[in-house]
């Protein structure tokens, strides 16, 4: 309500006035970015296109009061985050005309009209450090009254945060507004005040937002490379005026790194959970090199709630916490004791992702990748370890997840179990994990426990899904209790389970680019009896 209230505001003279006051004849400085552009999407831009995973507007004719794009990438024109990609497209002298006819569109349209999503805290914020570091291509124009209007919009884009980056959505946006608050404090003339206020309201967004071992709230990795990115420009902005960063930017990015490579799979890349489709390890590498901090992953992170092993050449990744607060995260999933597996550079147990972002998705589908089943780990009676509701909020369902880990010579094992099933179905899910030492043999077991007298079990139908990457050729044996698992150009794995009926059905997986590809998984279909039921399984590498 009070957000609500805050955004009506917008639209009174008061605001306005609000905003207007003294603009920089020029900027102190010119920071550098230290995360690198897209070089494909700047030439693209370069020839008159823009793009955003799978999506495209042509500029010719494109109409930024009303763009028919999805909100990604609607978010990402308004931020300016394309202007990452021009400069890293070519020389300044190519790049300077493209931005400055976007840029004077920009203005024309929304540089007076204060209004979401242009002038959401966020957005706001992000654009405020994307002008800063990328000045040279939209200031190198001649014509004064543009340049004196880019600098007055920047002015006002400052007072705005002023007044409401507090305001802005716990989490991510909380902290990318303020950034932009100190940022605009290290650009504009006299800003050593509106530095000290972004630097405390930051120290305070970090604290509400960052779980101690440095995972955010929202639980999403896709998130965490993002916050990274962030922190690791607003470093950079630190050092462009000569200038120490914070001790909020350092403390929370020596948290941060550690617990983004936590999720990372054998080739670098993110592990998919909580609505984010994989990210390539390209991308994540930059992000880490520019941060600045040297660290390896951090293997256990009991708040953030993932769980990595690595053994020889393979890597898993498990969820081991219940979903995010609704408050915390849109689009939050029910994925609770599910793994990736890699082995190599090679992807083997995968989860169905989500859309990052992007627009290419329908409503459908992207609601049915929160799901349970397109995880893998068990569901009963096809329903979700935690209510997804019609409006796309959380409800009931996994409240407590209870784990032991133990590291031994032969391997490394994880025995955890959530809650979710015992107040509709009555049970338990335990799962116990052991990985080898040498990373070739992956053995687990599913278990359905009764819960309790309260919460009486009764009969169900549950299934373990293991969704399987792409490109991967799965084979069944002659007894149906076994596949041959063929890697793209990578091992021979075998799979084998007792206590159900395997089969192997269609899946989906979506890639880096926010693209379904089709891909198989295994599921291993079986009855639990009021008293419970465990399946077994084994992934061994046969090559």
């Amino acid at each position: 309500m009070a957000a609500h209230l805050h955004r009506l505001i917008w639209r009174t003279p008061l605001h306005n006035l609000r905003l207007r006051g003294r603009y920089p004849l020029k900027l102190l400085g010119v920071p550098h970015d230290p995360i690198p552009g897209d070089v494909g999407a700047g030439r693209t831009l370069l020839g008159g296109r823009m793009v955003h995973l799978g999506e495209s507007l042509d500029l010719d004719g494109a109409d930024l009061a009303n763009l028919t794009v999805s909100a990604g990438f609607r978010d990402m024109i308004h931020a300016f985050g394309w202007l990452r990609d021009l400069a890293a497209a070519g020389p300044r002298d190519r790049g300077a005309p493209v931005a400055e006819i976007l840029v004077r569109e920009w203005l024309a349209t929304h540089g007076q009209q204060v209004a979401e999503p242009a002038w959401r805290a966020d957005i706001v914020g992000r654009r405020i450090m994307a002008w800063g570091a990328h000045a040279p291509l939209i200031l190198s124009s001649s014509d004064i009254v543009y340049r004196s209007a880019v600098l007055n919009n920047l002015a006002r884009a400052a007072r705005h945060l002023d007044r409401g980056a507090e305001k802005a959505p716990q989490g991510l946006p909380r902290i990318t507004a303020f950034a932009g608050v100190i940022a605009a404090g290290l650009l504009i003339p006299g800003g050593e005040g509106r530095v000290a206020a972004g630097e405390a309201g930051l120290a305070r967004a970090i604290a509400a937002s960052l779980y101690g071992d440095g995972g955010l709230a929202n639980r999403s990795p896709v998130a965490q490379l993002e916050l990274v990115e962030l922190l690791a420009q607003l470093r950079a902005f630190y050092l462009g005026m000569h200038r120490d960063p914070h001790e909020s930017v350092t403390q929370a990015l020596a948290r941060a790194v550690p617990a983004l490579l936590g999720v990372t799979l054998g080739d670098g890349g993110l592990s998919s959970w909580q609505g984010g489709a994989p990210i390539g390890p390209a991308r994540v590498t930059a992000a880490v090199e520019a941060s600045g901090v040297r660290a390896r992953p951090l293997r256990q992170a009991r708040d953030w709630g993932y769980q990595r092993i690595a053994c020889g050449q393979a890597v898993l990744v498990l969820d081991a916490a219940p979903p995010p607060a609704s408050r915390l995260a849109a689009g939050g999933c029910a994925s609770t004791l599910a793994f990736e597996l890699s082995d190599g550079a090679h992807r083997l147990v995968v989860n169905c992702g989500g859309p990052r972002g992007g627009g290419l998705l329908p409503a459908d589908l992207t609601a049915a990748l929160r799901s349970t089943a397109a995880h893998s780990t068990l569901v009963v009676a096809d329903t979700n370890s935690t209510a997804i509701h019609d409006d796309g909020s959380l409800g009931r369902g996994v409240t407590e997840v209870e784990l032991d880990r133990h590291e031994q010579e032969g391997g490394s094992r994880l025995d955890v179990s959530h809650d979710g099933y015992a107040r509709r179905h009555g049970f338990i899910h335990r799962r116990q994990l052991l990985l080898a030492g040498d990373g070739r043999e992956l053995s687990g077991e599913d278990v359905l426990l009764p819960a309790s007298r309260r919460h009486r079990a009764s009969e169900a139908a549950f299934a373990v899904r293991f969704h399987l990457a792409p490109g991967i050729e799965a084979t069944s044996t002659d007894d149906a209790m076994g596949a041959l698992l063929r890697l793209p150009g990578g091992p021979l794995w075998q799979f084998r389970c007792k206590g159900g009926m395997l089969s192997i059905e269609e899946s989906l997986w979506i890639d880096p680019a926010g693209r379904p590809r089709g891909s198989a998984q295994l599921v291993i279909s079986a009855e639990a009896a009021a008293g419970g039921a465990s399946v077994g399984w084994l992934f061994r590498r046969a090559a």
